[in-house]
């Protein structure tokens, strides 16, 4: 094997393996810290012995036993000089923890990192980095942050599990609905890097991330069955994905919803989405946030085309999730809808407000753009596009806007 093969295979494992590898080490030796610089010295160890050996048949389980004995091996050069380690070492002779409620390896993961000492923000970021497997940057665009300050978000929440002493504990039944609002977040962002990826250096359409996370909402609905937020979450991400492949033109440019092909949809998605819609609807109980996004969805995905569709009820929509939701990037999807039932001017005065809030966001300026052409304002809609091109990072999204701007008069 050529050692790009190698750096290949290490690559794909480093993808699916890393995230998984620190998370099982700080489960077994409660420390994070351990466990990264641990898995860090396996897969440099991986380079040079998969380089002579080749890679090996299991390369997830190499990695996560050559990590394990790295650890070890630390905690004993550490033993006596801290106390803490050594009582590390001796939980790791016990017998392992049992499963708890959680069947699945990596949803079990998520709940239990997403523990209610930390606060909702660093739950949700830190279970990104250690299980999902989202870079810094993708979680920092995620949460429209300047990378810098994520990774001091993602410490911080490394510093306080130390400092409390936090522990790693498989999460019983009782404490899945405290912990289920975050593994909820962790999931949808999931599902939105894989449908439309943030970086500049990956595939546009990430269908590895979108796919895993609706594995992980079907078994989340099974696992709560009643929940009506998972149930919303579930349709949501189906009728958004039932859309993907009519998502990207041939030439790489993104498709806006307006101008898919609906005929390319996924028909089963879209009907098993509208489904667990109307289930969310019977239930009497108020739909929560992922319920109300998944209507808006089945709103767009019940329309044969873009003039059929009910933008009354879209707006009706929003403005429910407004009020559970007051923020800018609801405010600025409400503008788009109001922008096709009372027209672009009305839209623009509501997201012009937000500009404060949304300054480093590229889709708000895509909007700005896209209002300002419709309103045959060119030089503003010019400036408004250069800067949503700066700003965006998915490669068909550029294409797109670029394309757009271009089209000016």
């Amino acid at each position: 094997m050529s050692p790009l093969d190698v750096g290949d295979a290490i690559t794909q494992a480093h993808q699916e393996e890393w995230s998984r590898v620190i998370a099982t080490l700080t489960r077994q030796f409660g420390d994070l810290d351990v466990a990264e610089e641990a898995t860090a010295d396996a897969f440099a160890t991986a380079v040079e012995r998969w380089s002579a050996d080749g890679v090996p048949p299991n390369p997830g389980g190499w990695l996560t036993t050559t990590a394990r004995r790295k650890a070890l091996d630390r905690i004993r050069r550490d033993t006596m000089r801290d106390d803490k380690h050594k009582q590390a070492y001796v939980r790791y002779a016990d017998p392992p923890d049992p499963l708890g409620a959680v069947d699945d390896e990596r949803l079990r993961l998520m709940f239990t990192c997403c523990h209610p000492a930390l606060s909702p923000e660093a739950r949700v970021a830190l279970t990104l980095r250690m299980v999902g497997g989202l870079t810094v940057p993708e979680i920092a665009r995620a949460f429209l942050v300047q990378e810098a300050a994520m990774g001091q978000r993602i410490t911080r929440a490394k510093a306080k599990i130390k400092a409390a002493r936090i522990p790693y504990r498989v999460p019983s039944a009782e404490d899945l609905p405290r912990r289920l609002s975050g593994v909820l977040a962790i999931v949808y962002l999931v599902f939105n890097e894989g449908y439309l990826a943030s970086g500049p250096d990956t595939d546009p359409v990430r269908h590895d991330l979108s796919a895993e996370a609706i594995r992980l909402a079907r078994l989340l609905r099974a696992l709560m069955p009643g929940d009506g937020e998972v149930a919303g979450l579930l349709a949501l991400m189906l009728l958004t994905e039932a859309r993907r492949t009519a998502r990207v033109s041939a030439d790489g440019a993104l498709v806006t919803l307006g101008e898919q092909d609906r005929g390319a949809w996924d028909a089963a998605l879209v009907a098993e989405g509208h489904r667990l819609v109307r289930e969310c609807l019977a239930n009497g109980r108020a739909p929560g946030r992922y319920q109300i996004l998944a209507a808006v969805n089945a709103v767009h995905t019940s329309a044969r085309d873009v003039a059929e569709t009910d933008w009354s009820q879209v707006v009706a929509l929003y403005d429910q999730l407004c009020r559970l939701d007051p923020s800018p990037i609801v405010a600025l999807n409400r503008a788009v809808a109001i922008a096709e039932l009372d027209g672009p001017e009305v839209a623009l005065a509501i997201v012009d407000r937000l500009q404060d809030a949304l300054v480093d966001y590229h889709a708000y300026f895509a909007v700005r753009a896209d209002l300002l052409r419709r309103l045959d304002r060119a030089e503003d809609a010019r400036a408004a596009y250069d800067r949503a091109i700066a700003l965006a990072g998915n490669t068909a999204e550029t294409a797109y806007l670029t394309h757009r701007r271009d089209q000016l008069e």
